[in-house]
């Protein structure tokens, strides 16, 4: 899968906003800003989309904010050994948006509430799958113990905020086959020497992008 471009003639996001405090300020402003365009196929796909939330989790480091992430086991139905957020289909006993994020978080990596501080919520995002997914950001606050699904996560790992928000790392691919095309965002990152890289793309990588925009944007 080529890579069509970076985005590294774009603005670096402030330093002083992937911070704890920045971040808490950042969701306290009413910013005008633009999402990324949806890709054409999600436009195409018909009926209400099931509605899901996503927790960000952004995990308070002393080399500062982390963004914990999940790799999907190889037997799920939907997103299949995809990298992911801890998240999931609301439920009908879920009050809002962020309860749905906590409890699957808790359920998924075995993340507590207690350890999560909600800070606000992007914009939903549309998923080639048919859901709708709210992404719910999140402070997490150490020290805290992670135990996995195995039915649902096969692995857990951290990846640092400011790389992800370094617009650099953002790829643009292309999938073709005969008869079309698909472009999507990729952000893969290589954990250290002797280790596999984790391949960041799709909903995750859209969702990622979406958060550096609204980082970068001017206030």
């Amino acid at each position: 899968m080529p890579v069509l471009s970076t985005g590294e003639s774009l603005p670096p996001v402030p330093s002083d906003r992937l911070t704890p405090d920045g971040l808490r300020a950042r969701f306290g402003l009413t910013l005008e800003w633009a999402q990324e365009a949806p890709e054409q196929r999600i436009k195409a796909i018909g009926g209400d989309p099931r509605v899901a939330s996503v927790l960000v989790p952004l995990v308070l480091r002393e080399g500062g904010l982390t963004v914990l992430l999940t790799q999907r086991a190889d037997h799920l139905s939907d997103h299949a050994g995809q990298i992911s957020f801890p998240g999931g289909r609301r439920e009908p006993e879920d009050a809002d948006a962020a309860a749905t994020a906590l409890r699957e978080a808790d359920e998924e990596v075995g993340l507590g509430a207690e350890h999560c501080e909600v800070v606000g919520a992007m914009p939903d995002y549309l998923t080639g799958t048919g859901f709708r997914v709210t992404p719910v950001v999140a402070l997490v606050h150490p020290p805290f113990t992670l135990e996995a699904d195995t039915r649902e996560v096969a692995d857990i790992f951290e990846v640092p905020l400011a790389w992800l928000m370094n617009p650099a790392n953002h790829e643009v691919r292309v999938f073709r086959w005969e008869g079309g095309e698909r472009r999507f965002f990729a952000m893969p990152y290589s954990p250290g020497e002797g280790k596999a890289p984790y391949f960041i793309w799709g909903a995750t990588a859209g969702m990622l992008r979406n958060f550096y925009r609204f980082l970068a944007a001017r206030a």
